[in-house]
């Protein structure tokens, strides 16, 4: 494979074959001919030095590391809005939230040295992408088909159990799922997995959920100040259960792992890379 192939096996994975490359995504050096690879969440310079003493081909990162994944992050947030439409609320409403935060994002990673990590990928001649709306996609379907099966009777604390059951890398994770918001023996009746949007929607996205009928929010991660306005505002009567970051972007990885390995790419996981025995 190349890493051109590489991107494109992510994107059918995630059903988005035929759409372009998502901002948050890019190839920063090419490679022909890719047989051996690492993938982690993270890989930024010393990761690269480690991947040419191993003698891999590539370096697939999850996480932006420059390039235009950094100047182009902005544009992933959108999907923010299409998710929230979907899901009952109002587009203007949803344009409202996500246009001033997009603006903000793309002024600020002008900011930024983003040629930082690729040109060293350059002076290796080391093939080096990252992958992550789409591989996060596929963790929101997982993880979204999960909850519907597991129905809107169930209580929000018997949801993350029910998660942590069927997905090994919620039970090798060193976090936990957590109810953040709510009462954790209240059914969590129509339930939204908000992920796979270039990062969590804080509470503006939240409250949008919530006031449009949406009864839980699934985040992957939150801040506590995030919360805490959300609890100002809703009290226990709205629920929001966080799965975890790294975990939950691992839910993602590992399909496309297994696929890799499929097409004949050895791959070592690495840099934050949950484990996934006895993955649902």
């Amino acid at each position: 494979m190349n890493t051109a192939e590489i991107m494109a096996l992510a994107m059918e994975l995630a059903g988005m074959s035929g759409e372009h490359v998502p901002g948050d995504s890019a190839i920063y050096h090419p490679a022909d001919s890719v047989e051996d690879v690492l993938v982690g969440v993270d890989i930024g310079p010393a990761e690269l030095l480690l991947a040419r003493d191993l003698g891999v081909d590539a370096a697939i990162a999850h996480h932006p590391m420059g390039g235009d994944a950094r100047l182009r992050f902005h544009e992933v947030l959108w999907r923010h809005a299409d998710q929230m439409v979907a899901h009952g609320v109002p587009a203007e409403t949803a344009h409202e939230i996500v246009a001033p935060w997009a603006e903000r994002q793309r002024i600020e990673a002008s900011m930024r040295n983003v040629d930082h990590a690729p040109s060293i990928a350059r002076l290796l001649d080391l093939g080096y992408m990252n992958i992550h709306t789409p591989l996060d996609e596929i963790g929101r379907r997982r993880m979204a088909e999960a909850v519907s099966e597991a129905g809107d009777r169930l209580a929000a604390r018997d949801l993350a159990g029910f998660l942590t059951e069927r997905f090994g890398e919620f039970r090798n994770a060193a976090t936990q799922i957590e109810v953040r918001l709510g009462d954790p023996n209240r059914p969590i009746g129509k339930t939204v997995v908000s992920h796979g949007a270039g990062t969590n929607g804080g509470s503006r996205v939240a409250e949008a959920y919530f006031d449009h009928g949406v009864d839980t929010v699934i985040y992957i991660h939150c801040s506590p100040a995030e919360v805490k306005r959300l609890r100002e505002t809703y009290g226990d009567r709205k629920t929001l259960i966080v799965t975890g970051h790294i975990a939950s972007d691992s839910l993602g990885i590992h399909p496309f792992v297994e696929a890799l390995k499929e097409h004949g790419v050895t791959v070592t996981t690495f840099s934050g890379v949950v484990p996934a025995a006895g993955a649902g």
